[in-house]
């Protein structure tokens, strides 16, 4: 295990390299993406101890803003955009000496993050795992509207009134929010890498915030109208598309993303929400693993 940091012209980028970066290995290297936007990696620590059971090389990092990179609190939100992780995510390629061949495993934001590096067709780019994650925001809410509309009516008038007031930072609109994400986010005790990503992101949410706004299904920040929906079809790598079977990732929100990745597989996982990675990790393991095997030479 290395650990590193890279530096560009907004900070910071760190990173960890769970085993060896060896250009000439059979098996392709897999860098991690987080979600949030701005949940730093802990929380998929999990999956790459699943991974890494097989001998791959694993790379995790905290995306610009969060975890054990820079933070840039006092930053305009205008700083905040797609483009902005996706030149890290390059740079950050570039500087492990992996770009000329790796997959991607992007988890929520970070499958989002997967695809749009996708579309631009990277040479070294030899196939992704998208786990749990939209092509489109103004889907993914109001998929995610319709699962709040099934919430208990008293919490969904929680939600409502501290929404229409302005007031999401208090203790009574975060209880009614997770209600919501005991149902479609996670079912089962958080682990400690997972609290500790809430706990970090709790810290400092200044990117989703920017990116995203109070809540998964209270989207206000700039990534409101991102749908990249008309621009799949240029992915040409192999595609596994993960999600659970409660995930806010619902078969809705999932259905044009397989449909538009020509050759794309999808495996929804039984008794799992947004971190089947955590909810059912021996389904998780065998599921990426086989699809990853796939890839190797």
């Amino acid at each position: 295990m290395t650990d590193g940091r890279m530096t560009w012209e907004h900070g910071e980028t760190w990173y960890r390299v769970l085993g060896d970066l060896d250009p000439g290995a059979d098996q392709v290297p897999v860098v991690l993406l987080h979600g949030g936007p701005g949940a730093p990696h802990d929380y998929l620590e999990p999956a790459a101890d699943l991974v890494r059971e097989s001998g791959r090389t694993l790379v995790l990092y905290d995306q610009l803003g969060c975890g054990s990179s820079t933070h840039l609190r006092e930053a305009p939100d205008g700083l905040w955009t797609v483009d902005l992780f996706k030149r890290e995510l390059t740079l950050l390629l570039d500087h492990l000496g992996v770009s000329a061949r790796y997959a991607l495993l992007g988890q929520s934001w970070g499958g989002m993050l997967a695809m749009e590096h996708a579309i631009d067709r990277p040479a070294g780019l030899v196939g992704m795992v998208v786990a749990d994650s939209p092509a489109s925001i103004p889907l993914w809410v109001a998929e995610a509207n319709r699962l709040r509309a099934e919430l208990p009516p008293e919490v969904e008038a929680t939600l409502r009134r501290h929404e229409r007031a302005g007031t999401t930072g208090t203790p009574e609109y975060v209880e009614a929010v997770q209600v919501y994400y005991d149902r479609h986010l996670c079912r089962v005790p958080l682990p400690e890498p997972v609290a500790r990503s809430f706990a970090l992101l709790d810290e400092d949410p200044t990117v989703y915030h920017s990116m995203n706004g109070p809540s998964e299904f209270h989207c206000i920040g700039s990534l409101r109208d991102w749908d990249i929906t008309d621009r799949l079809h240029r992915i040409d790598v192999p595609t596994l598309l993960v999600s659970g079977r409660y995930d806010e990732a619902t078969p809705a929100v999932v259905t044009p993303v397989h449909e538009a990745i020509a050759g794309s597989q999808w495996v929804v996982i039984e008794d799992a929400s947004h971190l089947p990675h955590v909810e059912q990790p021996e389904v998780f393991r065998d599921v990426v693993n086989a699809f990853l095997a796939g890839l190797d030479h």
